[in-house]
């Protein structure tokens, strides 16, 4: 049996806060997916990689070792501006597609690229996938003979691997604790995002009810799950959750919405002085 094909998705993929929630999840299933699939290729996504290894490294080979890549520019997330720079140091085929509100990026404005509209309109969305399948297709076909990188323009020679890279488990351990590091700010990047657009939904009428422990004032000894035990130095009550700042014994100052922070009250400050 013939293996697949795999196709690469390079694309952002937390939620960003000049689109809709799930915006660019939508974009996967409904237009980047379906378009890969079309054309013959078994796509995959960052966020699809789970294999136990270290989770940055297993992408990384993806990225290189892909039969063929797609891009989407839209919002010049930083990221995929990084791996996007991977796939082209090795000079392999990658179809550039953005959404209408993206101004082209200077560096790659030669290149060509896939426009669609970010409104997600079903039959734009048709229009484009047949329209992206065969932008895929031919890419991949001429991949040999078009210019798919600087580094054809430039004439000098791509980065090549001529070995094996065997990493300590020292280094395992330190990628394992950034790649953790960086899904929890991704998480609370989420967070943050969907609490300011369920506000937008809100009536400004001030009639939200506190929903923090009376016990949890200024000055107040609390408990975390993760951080320890801390003193609470500011407390802001909120439309969506109540907002509070913590100075933890051993992590110092934080800042945790009350719904979602877990805090257990070891002394509620009141009997202090």
């Amino acid at each position: 049996m013939t293996k697949k094909k795999t196709c690469f998705i390079i694309m952002p993929i937390s939620d960003n806060e000049d689109y809709e929630v799930g915006h660019f999840l939508r974009v996967y299933e409904h237009i980047i997916k379906p378009a890969v699939i079309k054309a013959g290729f078994e796509p995959m996504r960052a966020d699809e990689v789970k294999q136990t290894n270290v989770i940055v490294i297993d992408i990384l080979k993806r990225i290189i070792n892909s039969d063929m890549a797609i891009c989407d520019l839209s919002s010049r997330n930083p990221n995929v501006l990084y791996e996007l720079g991977i796939r082209q140091a090795f000079d392999l085929p990658v179809t550039l597609i953005k959404d209408e509100q993206t101004n082209r990026i200077f560096d790659i404005q030669g290149f060509r690229d896939f426009e669609y509209n970010s409104n997600l309109r079903i039959d734009e969305v048709n229009h484009a996938v047949n329209e992206l399948c065969e932008i895929i297709k031919s890419t991949f076909e001429q991949k040999d003979s078009d210019i798919n990188s600087i580094i054809d323009l430039l004439k000098i020679n791509k980065a090549q691997i001529n070995e094996e890279i065997n990493l300590t488990p020292e280094t395992n351990l330190i990628l394992q604790q950034l790649q953790d590091l960086r899904f929890e700010l991704n998480k609370l990047k989420e967070l943050n995002v969907r609490q300011r657009s369920s506000e937008t939904y809100l009536n400004n009428d001030n009639s939200h009810q506190s929903t923090i422990d009376e016990k949890i004032v200024i000055g107040a000894i609390v408990e975390h799950p993760k951080f320890g035990i801390g003193k609470v130095v500011y407390i802001e009550r909120r439309k969506t959750s109540d907002y509070l700042k913590v100075n933890f014994e051993e992590v110092g100052l934080k800042s945790l919405l009350y719904a979602y922070a877990k805090l257990k009250v070891i002394d509620d400050g009141k009997n202090e002085g």
